[in-house]
């Protein structure tokens, strides 16, 4: 994440009940038909490594008065202001920027914009390739490549606000992974790859698989072999939403607090948010009346052929009219529709592209 971001530890303090606080997340937790659909979910358990003695919430002076959980759920979360200065923000939508990276400073490897509508129960998620060309201070730039003010960026870019951010290191994925026992998915395809410089050995023959952790990690992170052949951005994309569909399956099926001693190392150590507890809190009361597979709609931002230089490519232009029209199905926030001179997609100078 980039740098220029605040930080919001996850000791966050708000005074209640450790047992008001697990009772209401196992309220949350519960019932066949209201499980939140994965972004929430990392929402939920956030929460639940605040439970309890576990870890420091109670760290807000004494004399300080401190909201309730009861009464933090109903403190509605602020909103930023509209990137496009003539739009209306529709009350109760709010977006969030998800991103998943290497840590140590190394860029984001996987990206996605949700909307989520808390009164009409309805959520928007699109994932952006990393090789997507946005807009950086009038430059055409690859997502990837972006350094500082990636919010901001994404935001001019498709001309909508972004709320708030999630980011999470993949090791903290992996930990996930193997504090659940491993999830199952189906290798999409071959998979030989050796980058040392990384330290990276993926190997994988196409078919089912129960895969631990950092095997996980692998098949999210593949994009070629070493014979050269490999598959596109998007393709790569499609396999990291796979996994995490198989991750999400695996935590619907957890139903108990027993793990949140681990949970606690995890995502302090690997989660950055700017979400407050009080937010927080919020988002996991109202997703619970959000059904996954009615209100819950996931699409990826379309891309045209990539643009080269020489013998360099630059990166995938945004393909306009698809992607305003993800966009506004998806994610706009407004009480309007958007149009293309709202977005700030990049101009491409066709004489470098050669």
């Amino acid at each position: 994440m980039n740098n220029n971001m605040p930080r919001t530890p996850f000791s966050t303090a708000l005074s209640r009940s450790a047992r008001e606080t697990e009772l209401r997340i196992k309220n949350i937790m519960s019932g066949p038909k209201k499980r939140p659909p994965l972004p929430f979910l990392v929402l939920i358990f956030s929460i639940c490594i605040f439970c309890g003695d576990l870890v420091s919430c109670q760290t807000a002076r004494p004399e300080e008065a401190q909201p309730s959980a009861s009464q933090a759920v109903d403190t509605v979360p602020a909103m930023k202001n509209s990137a496009v200065p003539r739009m209306e923000r529709r009350d109760g939508v709010y977006t969030f920027l998800l991103t998943a990276g290497t840590g140590g400073g190394a860029p984001s490897d996987a990206f996605m914009v949700l909307c989520y509508d808390t009164q009409g129960q309805a959520a928007g998620l699109v994932s952006i390739p990393r090789d997507t060309l946005v807009d950086l201070d009038g430059q055409a730039v690859r997502l990837s490549g972006v350094e500082y003010g990636l919010e901001q960026c994404l935001s001019h870019t498709l001309g909508i606000p972004i709320d708030y951010y999630i980011d999470i290191e993949l090791d903290g994925f992996a930990a996930l992974v193997d504090e659940l026992g491993g999830i199952d998915f189906y290798i999409p395809c071959d998979m030989d790859y050796d980058d040392p410089a990384q330290n990276l050995s993926i190997h994988f023959n196409e078919g089912p698989a129960h895969l631990n952790g950092w095997q996980a990690v692998e098949a999210a992170r593949f994009r070629k072999n070493n014979s050269g052949t490999s598959y596109s951005d998007l393709g790569r994309v499609q396999t990291q939403q796979q996994l995490m569909e198989a991750l999400a399956q695996k935590l619907l099926s957890w139903n108990s607090l027993t793990k949140i001693n681990s949970f606690v190392d995890i995502f302090s150590q690997n989660v950055d948010t700017d979400l407050s507890m009080a937010d927080m809190l919020y988002f996991a009361s109202r997703a619970v009346g959000l059904d996954p597979s009615a209100g819950l709609e996931t699409a990826t931002l379309p891309l045209q052929d990539p643009v080269t230089a020489g013998y360099y490519i630059l990166g995938e232009e945004v393909d306009p009219e698809p992607a305003l029209e993800l966009v506004n199905r998806l994610l706009n926030p407004y009480t309007q529709s958007l149009t293309l001179e709202d977005m700030n997609l990049p101009e491409i100078d066709e004489s470098e592209d050669s």
